[in-house]
């Protein structure tokens, strides 16, 4: 595809239609699915995480306005680091073993003005080249909620000159991964320093480290049960999502048990089972288990 041929291909966004069922579909599978999605104040925005691979060329995303007013995002291109506690800062330069996969994509409007209950597609597209080296290049989309201006020659209500007056605008922004994958991945995680406790003597918490090795992250949903002397079953938590990002080697990660479940934490022992996203294939990424005493 050329790139004129990308910049003119029509927006969802004018036909209204579209814009309907999207909407209905975002309220159906938020009720009824665990959706692949990612809302912040007013802006839906789905799916959460783009990744290139194989012969993946182009990328759909949409992104929704479900608050009263029109709004304006600003869409651009962020890089972060993952710290091994799952917080990100923001970087300018890569670390060893570390690609950014901005100058390999284009997206397209860079620039969406929603009004009330509206949607809209941004294309994204790879452009890989010839001299990409095998691994993970990874960089993220900002969109970031602008205020708008007001037109000229509008009027402001009356102002009352004997107080002072302060006026908060909320600034919203989500940000997701954009990910290139190039060659085999040599990917691999085990989880280690599993540990139980009771938190303010109320809520059962487990701890645990996710250690990645190879060229690539990882990225997949964790599942905690609970397993009685006598083999009974009983889910606890269930987390979607979870990545370890290249270069980081380790992730330390602590989930909440469901504390309304009768458990006796003294018993047994807690199966932890992390598993890939992957539709083609759930493939156990690792397991580890904690004998309660």
């Amino acid at each position: 595809m050329c790139t004129s041929e990308f910049l003119n291909q029509p927006l969802a966004s004018h036909r209204a239609k579209y814009v309907l069922f999207f909407l209905l579909g975002l309220m159906t599978l938020t009720l009824f699915s665990s959706i692949n999605l990612m809302a912040q104040g007013n802006l839906m925005v789905f799916p959460r995480r783009v990744v290139f691979e194989g012969t993946k060329r182009s990328q759909d995303l949409n992104i929704a306005n479900t608050g009263t007013d029109t709004a304006r995002y600003n869409i651009s291109v962020v890089q972060y680091r993952m710290k091994e506690n799952g917080e990100f800062v923001e970087i300018t330069q890569p670390d060893s073993g570390e690609y950014f996969a901005d100058k390999y994509i284009r997206f397209f409007p860079r620039t969406v003005v929603l009004p009330p209950n509206a949607a809209q597609v941004v294309k994204i597209q790879l452009m890989k080249t010839k001299d990409m080296l095998p691994g993970e290049y990874r960089s993220h989309l900002y969109f970031r909620a602008v205020p708008l201006e007001k037109p000229l020659g509008e009027k402001e209500a009356p102002k009352d000159t004997t107080s002072i007056s302060i006026k908060i605008v909320p600034i919203f922004g989500i940000t997701i991964p954009v990910i290139i994958h190039v060659g085999e991945s040599t990917a691999k995680v085990n989880i280690t320093d599993v540990s139980f406790e009771m938190v303010n003597d109320t809520i059962p918490t487990l701890n645990m480290a996710f250690n990645r090795t190879g060229n690539m992250s990882v990225y997949g949903d964790i599942v905690v049960e609970y397993i009685s002397r006598q083999g009974t079953v009983t889910r606890l938590s269930f987390v979607q999502g979870l990545a370890v990002y290249t270069p980081i080697p380790v992730r330390r990660f602590r989930v909440d048990l469901d504390k309304s479940l009768r458990v006796d934490y003294h018993k047994g022992k807690l199966h932890v089972i992390y598993t890939s996203q992957s539709a083609a294939n759930h493939e156990k990424l690792a397991e580890a288990d904690l004998l309660l005493r």
